[in-house]
């Protein structure tokens, strides 16, 4: 039987990055906040204290961060006001993903410290994974693979206009 490879070349980037807590300004989430280049970051919509991007590593297309502008590794961290943006961010991120992409099911949740399998502990941030009928196969089992059946830029590209500019 022949075998035959799936190539993922983007993911090098993440398996091989740097995994180590930051803090401030050297934290990536916040880093991605503070530049001005919304676009090759993936930031979909700013509002007053929050952000939301598409994941650079998704699980599936259209997976999306929901993070507070603020350095906060728990929720406890946030004051009320910048709380309640970063939930009708949540909100309204789900609602544009069920109206431009129309999945048949959502996944949202937050991984609270690295033994949660929060990639960046140190900055809170919501996950949005919009999911399909068969969506993930055996390739996340078999070969820790996932098939994504859209680029990064053309999915920006649909989701932009959903969100406020």
């Amino acid at each position: 039987m022949s075998q035959s490879a799936l190539w993922a070349p983007w993911r090098i980037n993440y398996i091989l990055g740097d995994k180590s807590e930051e803090s401030g300004s050297g934290c990536l989430f916040c880093r991605l906040h503070e530049e001005n280049n919304d676009c090759d970051n993936l930031i979909l919509e700013r509002t007053k204290h929050s952000y939301v991007l598409l994941n650079r590593y998704p699980y599936s297309s259209g997976h999306l961060l929901v993070l507070p502008a603020s350095h906060a590794a728990d929720l406890d961290e946030l004051e009320t006001e910048p709380y309640i943006d970063l939930m009708l961010l949540l909100k309204r991120s789900i609602k544009v993903l069920q109206e431009a992409l129309r999945p048949y099911g959502i996944n949202s949740g937050i991984n609270m410290g690295a033994a949660a399998g929060a990639g960046i502990a140190a900055h809170l941030h919501f996950h949005i994974v919009p999911r399909w009928p068969g969506d993930h196969n055996f390739m996340p089992v078999i070969a820790d693979t996932m098939v994504m059946p859209q680029q990064l830029d053309s999915l920006y590209e649909v989701l932009k206009p959903f969100f406020r500019v």
